[in-house]
C-alpha cells in the first residue's frame, strides 16, 4: 500500500488527514507540523504525527503540500535531495503556485500536480479540482482515488486552478455567511439560534441536493417556490434591489484578481 504523507497540518491539511481516516481507515499516513502538540491526537497505529518533514518525505510515495503557498518553493528547495523521481509523487493544494515553478526547484524531472479541495474534505463533502501533469509513475488514479474518498473530484487544465480555488475552496466561507445571514433573519422573524441554524442547514444541503440530483439549473428550482403575488418572489426582489447577486459575483471577481496580483 501506497504511503500518503501530508505536510502542513493546518486547517486545510487536517481536513484531508481526517477525511482520508474516516474514509479510508486502514491508509497508512503521514502528517507533519512545526508544533505537533494540537494534533498528535490524531496519531494512532496507522497514523504518524510529527515535525520531521525529512522523515516523512523519506518514508512516503505521495506528498501532499498543504503549506501556506508563499512557503511552497522555500520548503521544496531546502527539502529537494530528499525527493526521489522513481518513488516521489507531489500534489500541491496551494493556491497560485504552478507546477512550473515547483518543478524549478528540482534538478531532475518528477511528477508534480495540483489539486484545490476545501474544508469539507473532513466530512468527506468537498469538491476537489485536480490538474495532472506529468504522471512517470502512473499514478494519476490513484491521487483521483485520494480525492475521491474526500467528497467528489473534477479534472480541469491548470490554468482554470486559481479559478477553481474561489469558487470552489473560497466559496465554502461565501456559502457560510450566506448562511450566517439567514440565520439572523430567523432568529428576527421568531426562532432561536439552534432552530433556525437548524433548518437553514437543512434547507441549503435540500437545496443542493436539488441541483446535484435533478441536474437542473437553479433559476428552474426558483421558478418552482415563486408564486404570483408570493411572499418569496417579494423577498427576493428585494435582495436583488440591495444588490444581492451583484454583490456576491463581485466578490468572487475580488477574490480572483487577489490571487492574480500575487
Amino acid at each position: 500500500m501506497q504511503k500518503i504523507g501530508i505536510v502542513g497540518c493546518g486547517n486545510l491539511g487536517l481536513s484531508l488527514l481526517n477525511g482520508i481516516k474516516q474514509k479510508s481507515p486502514a491508509t497508512k499516513l503521514y502528517g507533519s507540523k512545526r508544533n505537533v502538540a494540537s494534533i498528535k491526537k490524531y496519531e494512532d497505529e496507522n497514523t504518524v504525527i510529527t515535525n520531521d518533514n525529512k522523515a516523512l518525505i523519506e518514508a512516503c510515495d505521495i506528498i501532499i503540500l498543504a503549506l501556506k503557498p508563499y512557503t511552497i518553493i522555500p520548503f521544496l528547495k531546502e527539502n529537494a535531495s530528499y525527493f526521489n523521481a522513481n518513488r516521489h509523487t507531489i500534489v500541491s493544494v496551494a493556491t497560485g503556485i504552478t507546477t512550473t515553478e515547483m518543478k524549478a526547484c528540482f534538478d531532475f524531472e518528477l511528477d508534480i500536480f495540483r489539486a484545490m479541495p476545501n474544508t469539507a474534505s473532513s466530512v468527506n463533502e468537498s469538491i476537489t479540482a485536480i490538474s495532472f501533469g506529468r504522471d512517470e509513475l502512473n499514478r494519476t488514479d490513484m491521487v483521483t482515488e485520494i480525492f475521491n474518498s474526500l467528497g467528489e473530484t473534477i479534472v480541469i487544465d491548470e490554468t482554470l486552478m486559481e479559478s477553481a480555488t474561489i469558487l470552489g475552496a473560497c466559496g465554502i466561507a461565501y456559502v457560510l455567511r450566506f448562511m450566517r445571514a439567514m440565520i439572523q433573519g430567523g432568529i428576527e422573524v421568531g426562532f432561536d439560534s439552534k432552530t433556525a441554524t437548524k433548518i437553514v442547514s437543512q434547507t441549503v444541503k435540500g437545496a443542493a441536493e436539488l441541483i446535484i440530483r435533478n441536474g437542473s439549473h437553479p433559476e428552474e428550482e426558483i421558478d418552482r417556490v415563486t408564486t404570483p403575488k408570493g411572499c418569496t418572489i417579494v423577498g427576493l426582489n428585494e435582495m436583488e434591489h440591495s444588490g444581492f447577486s451583484s454583490a456576491l459575483i463581485k466578490g468572487i471577481v475580488t477574490s480572483y484578481q487577489k490571487i492574480e496580483k500575487k
